[in-house]
Parts: C-alpha cells; structure tokens; sequence
C-alpha cells in the first residue's frame, strides 16, 4: 500500500510538470514581451534557471502590479510547488516502502 503512494505521489508530481509546462514559457513570455526590468533580472532563456525558479518561488511576479503576469506566473508557482511536493512525498514513501519490506 505505501509504494502504491508513493506510485500516487510521483503521478501528481508529474501532473504538476505537465502544469508548469503550460503556464511557466507563458509568463516567461509575458515577461520577455512587457517587462524588460524583469528579464534583465531573469536573464534570456530562464525556464529551468535556478535564478528563475526561485524568483517564481519567492512570488516576486506580486512586486510588479500587471494582472497579466500574476494570473499566469500563479499556476506556474503552484504546480511548481505540487512538483517538488509530490517528489518529496513520493521519495520518502518509498524509503519508508523499502524499510517496511
């Protein structure tokens, strides 16, 4: 049963990168097209940059006030969230299912 969710945790791991997918390379262009300031802190081709990440981490899209740019940088924040929740969570489910057997 506990690798059974851990299997459960990974899935929603991987819906939540499905979701990242989508919204991220949106705002990310949202950004690059009305918020030069902002791309001068990301730099160009900031998808996967650590730099990036942790500025959708620390919700610094909430500095800047464009509804645009939040109702995209929103979803990306969480499913990114959801991402590292269900790696997180799907790992120490299956520790614990290793330890159990």
């Amino acid at each position: 049963m506990v690798l059974f969710l851990a299997l459960t945790a990974f899935a929603v791991a991987i819906a939540g990168a499905t979701a990242f997918v989508i919204f991220w390379p949106l705002a990310l262009v949202h950004i690059r097209d009305r918020h030069p300031q902002i791309t001068a802190v990301l730099g160009h081709g900031a998808f996967l940059k650590p730099k990036a990440l942790a500025w959708l981490l620390r919700a610094q899209y909430r500095a800047t006030p464009d509804p645009g740019l939040a109702g995209l940088a929103a979803p990306a924040r969480i499913s990114l969230l959801v991402i590292l929740g269900g790696l997180a969570l799907g790992g120490v489910l299956w520790i614990l299912g290793q330890a159990l057997s």
